[in-house]
């Protein structure tokens, strides 16, 4: 009888147990998908049209066309020696500057520069300042400050100085007054993104390279939001094969006249001449 009983007992309790399941277990138990509402940005794409030499001393911080000319502006930064903070034409062929501007080292860290108006503004790292020089003979015309706490790169749309300060903030300043006449804070599907470093305007979009990055982001300047990005890794390996000094990526140069551009980066062996739709 003990086992007839443990029997019964076993079946009513496999049925109480079974009636206690649900009725599809293998669907409850899947986890679902977590929902992502966020667009993915989309990366354009690029082909490597050139490549010219670049100087490895240079701490690139600006980079432009103008007057179908490439100019570069560098930093010296304290454990770089060799490096220097000044702003000159790239020769294509050696990669060397022609220096147009030097500032003394040991109390400025110079920044990005833009043509506009036919003058050359050259920012400051810290110094909460920048200089004006002649846009023909390149003689120091005068000095502007700004409320920002750093100066890093610079760009105009043909109206107003556009310059980033290592946040997520770009500043439009009036080229005559320097009053600030606009603030973007850029995002990415509503993400700030900091860190934004030299800038170049290109067909009514911002391209912002990113600092401690290979990336640069394509910005719409009316909303600040990204709207694409182009991620420069390869070029950036390609540059550290040939030079194991070289930093990363910062510089993006459009010119006008011949719709090129071309990238480079800190200490980069080589300017790169990419091509990619500008639409």
């Amino acid at each position: 009888m003990k086992k007839n009983s443990l029997i019964i007992s076993l079946v009513v309790i496999s049925i109480v147990i079974t009636s206690c399941e649900p009725e599809n277990p293998k669907e409850n138990n899947v986890v679902p998908p977590v929902t992502n509402n966020a667009s993915e940005i989309p990366q354009i794409s690029y082909s490597v049209e050139n490549q010219f030499p670049h100087d490895i001393n240079s701490f690139t911080e600006g980079f432009l066309f103008h007057d179908g000319k490439l100019y570069e502006s560098t930093g010296a930064t304290e454990n770089l020696p060799q490096t220097k903070s000044l702003f000159g034409e790239v020769d294509l062929k050696t990669g060397k500057i022609d220096v147009k501007a030097e500032l003394d080292r040991n109390i400025y860290f110079g920044e990005g520069i833009a043509f506009l108006n036919g003058k050359v503004f050259q920012l400051t790292y810290k110094n909460q300042m920048g200089f004006i020089y002649d846009g023909k003979t390149f003689k120091n015309i005068g000095k502007f400050t700004y409320t920002n706490r750093e100066g890093w790169g610079l760009t105009t749309d043909g109206k107003s100085l556009i310059m980033s300060d290592g946040t997520s903030y770009i500043t439009y300043l009036d080229p005559t007054s320097f009053a600030v006449t606009k603030t973007l804070d850029v995002a990415e599907n509503n993400y700030v993104v900091e860190n934004i470093n030299e800038l170049e305007f290109i067909k009514g979009f911002i391209y912002a390279n990113i600092w401690m990055t290979n990336i640069i982001v394509k910005i719409d300047p009316n909303t600040g939001d990204v709207v694409a990005k182009i991620d420069l890794n390869d070029l950036a390996r390609q540059s550290k094969e040939k030079h194991p000094g070289s930093l990363e990526m910062n510089g993006i140069a459009y010119d006008s006249i011949s719709n090129k551009i071309v990238v480079t980066g800190k200490m980069w062996p080589t300017i790169y001449e990419i091509k990619f739709p500008l639409n």
